[in-house]
């Protein structure tokens, strides 16, 4: 029965939703899941302790080498929702405005409104039509006044990749603390924390074929920070709770194997969403990219069918597991937030589909989903 399930799983099209556990990642874990791992890794004074404690370790230098940063700045989170909390409401200093892209994942974004409660001034960053952040309205919300920036380095529905070094400059000079919201960009780039002089970046392990329930926040060294979890003083006193040592685990072989392949994998994942790109144009004429082709995520493709009831055309398609936005949203009846900043008509962004391409992702599969895709949309008939 096992093998008649995997045989009729669906296509997976929704890697910017969860990417699938490496196996390499999955074999690092076991270990620790064994009844012989009991130590918890706060407890200095036995043995089994003092295991879990240098394993979390090496997992954290291994994180802190996928973006530049030194083992100390990295704190474990349970995910990139906590990182990103953890970041706004920790990490803006009394009284400074707080500035996040119009675009910013929901978790940055709902942020805002108990900041403004706490007398921090809030400010939505636009962005052009593909996506990317107007640094000459970041100028101006700046006025060389210092804040909190939060932009993320590649959206997770359109997938546009952020100008950081411009940004960052722009913060520099103002005096300006700079957060960015890294999940979707380094299984396949590079973010440098050094030489972008960050404050702040959030990162996910189940979006880099490592675990769900585990992330990670880069603090940089002499930021000041106010702790959301109160308890035992663990990770400096900077974010209570016991690490979960199997996740830590798995989050450092994640990142390890990351910087081995991003480049090989962005390459590929590249080529192949061009190809996928040019079937679906070629079988429907009217179908239009939303975000940045020359900048944006090599695994991430969102298009749009005008006329297009795109929740209700993955009903009839259980065979492709793809999505029309952020799973973060799934729920809204509200249109994707993304594709209103960039201009989508409501009706347009509910005819929008998000494609999401990973490491196990062939041509076929591509091609396939295609043929499906067309297939489905024209047997709809005019729209």
């Amino acid at each position: 029965m096992a093998g008649a399930d995997v045989m009729t799983a669906p296509l997976y099209l929704d890697h910017l939703a969860s990417t699938p556990l490496d196996p390499e990642v999955l074999a690092a874990i076991l270990p620790w899941l064994a009844p012989a791992a009991v130590g918890n890794p706060h407890a200095a004074r036995h043995q089994p302790g003092w295991r879990a404690a240098e394993a979390i370790d090496a997992a954290r230098a291994e994180v802190a080498a996928l973006v530049g940063a030194r083992p100390g700045e990295i704190l474990f989170t349970g995910g990139a929702t906590e990182a990103n909390n953890l970041a706004l409401l920790g990490g803006a200093p009394a009284g400074w405005p707080v500035i996040a892209s119009a675009i910013e994942h929901p978790s940055v974004l709902a942020c805002l409104p108990e900041l403004a409660a706490q007398g921090h001034p809030t400010e939505i960053l636009p962005v052009g039509r593909d996506g990317t952040a107007d640094l000459d309205a970041l100028k101006r919300l700046l006025a060389g006044r210092p804040a909190l920036v939060s932009l993320m380095a590649a959206n997770n529905e359109i997938g546009t990749l952020q100008p950081l070094e411009a940004a960052a400059q722009l913060c520099r000079d103002a005096g300006a603390l700079l957060h960015s919201d890294a999940v979707q960009i380094l299984s396949t780039g590079a973010v440098d924390v050094r030489a972008l002089d960050l404050a702040f970046l959030s990162l996910s392990g189940h979006k880099l074929y490592g675990p769900m329930g585990i992330g990670a926040l880069f603090v940089r060294e002499g930021t000041a920070m106010r702790p959301r979890l109160l308890g035992g003083g663990q990770q400096e006193d900077r974010r209570a709770g016991t690490l979960p040592t199997a996740l830590c685990v798995g989050l450092g072989a994640a990142c390890r194997i990351a910087r081995r392949r991003r480049t090989a994998d962005a390459t590929r994942l590249l080529a192949l969403r061009e190809r996928l790109f040019r079937a679906l144009r070629q079988g429907l004429p009217d179908l239009r990219r939303n975000g940045s082709a020359a900048h944006g995520l090599p695994g991430c493709l969102n298009v749009t069918v005008p006329g297009l009831d795109a929740a209700d055309l993955l009903l009839d398609l259980p065979e492709l597991a793809l999505s029309t936005g952020s799973a973060c949203s799934t729920g809204s009846p509200e249109p994707s937030h993304v594709l209103r900043a960039i201009g989508l008509s409501p009706e347009d962004s509910y005819g929008s589909l998000r494609l999401g391409l990973g490491r196990g992702t062939t041509e076929d599969d591509v091609d396939r989903a295609a043929a499906r895709l067309v297939a489905a949309i024209t047997a709809r008939g005019p729209r």
